[in-house]
């Protein structure tokens, strides 16, 4: 469905241009997501076919971040935008950019059991503690992604703020690692495995974070990317 804050031209044809790269962008992210759930539970049950398929399919999510960048570059070079319409076809161009470094971080995932067989199986602890903090990162990314789409400041600024709780699970993870690879040297595998895994899950935090921005920037025209917190609440609930 069209979003109705963007376009309203009189030029139809430049609304759908408009409307397509944000429906590509979505498009994209939605085959990101499926590849981080593929690659999450790829991992949690030592399944090496299903992550190979995640690896292989790098390839698809390149292609779409290609095809995006040239809609956006035919946007810019041919209607010259300005404005709101400026900020986001630029936003956009950011966006798709955090979402391939998703498929990147998922391939991450799918690599560190294709790579780790050898070292056994974490424990069902050590799993059960990423699948919680699996569960809050893709929750973040899904609710920054909805942000996105629909410019909506207010709830991306409460997406923001769920990064905190992302960086405690993985502060957590990353503890319980070193502690078992201090107490047991066989151990040291597999915990390293878990923390590739956590770290990757941390950056996609990260990514999510940075789309959030992005909807602010294209919701309020400010960059909010450098800003703490406190800053980032003032611009958004700031009175046009």
């Amino acid at each position: 469905m069209p979003n109705s804050k963007i376009g309203g031209h009189y030029s139809q044809a430049y609304d759908a241009e408009l409307q397509q790269a944000v429906d590509r962008l979505m498009q994209m992210a939605a085959l990101t997501q499926q590849q981080l759930s593929d690659a999450l539970a790829a991992f949690a049950s030592g399944d090496v076919a299903l992550a190979q398929q995640v690896k292989d399919f790098d390839r698809k999510v390149n292609s779409f971040e290609v095809d995006i960048d040239e809609h956006c570059l035919d946007i810019l070079a041919r209607r010259q935008p300005a404005a709101s319409d400026l900020r986001l076809v630029l936003s956009v161009l950011k966006s798709v950019n955090d979402i391939e470094r998703v498929g990147d971080l998922a391939k991450r995932i799918a690599k560190a059991l294709l790579k780790g067989a050898e070292y056994g199986r974490p424990s069902q602890a050590q799993l059960d503690a990423l699948s919680v903090m699996a569960q809050k990162v893709q929750q973040m990314l899904q609710r920054a992604l909805e942000a996105f789409k629909q410019i909506d400041a207010q709830a991306a600024l409460h997406v923001l703020r769920e990064d905190k709780a992302i960086d405690d699970d993985y502060a957590q993870i990353i503890a319980h690692s070193l502690s078992s690879m201090k107490h047991d040297a066989q151990q040291i595998g597999v915990s390293l495995q878990v923390s590739n895994v956590a770290k990757a899950l941390e950056r996609v935090g990260d990514h999510s974070r940075n789309i959030c921005q992005h909807a602010i920037f294209l919701a309020r025209g400010r960059n909010v990317a450098h800003l703490s917190d406190a800053e980032v609440t003032e611009v958004v609930e700031k009175k046009p």
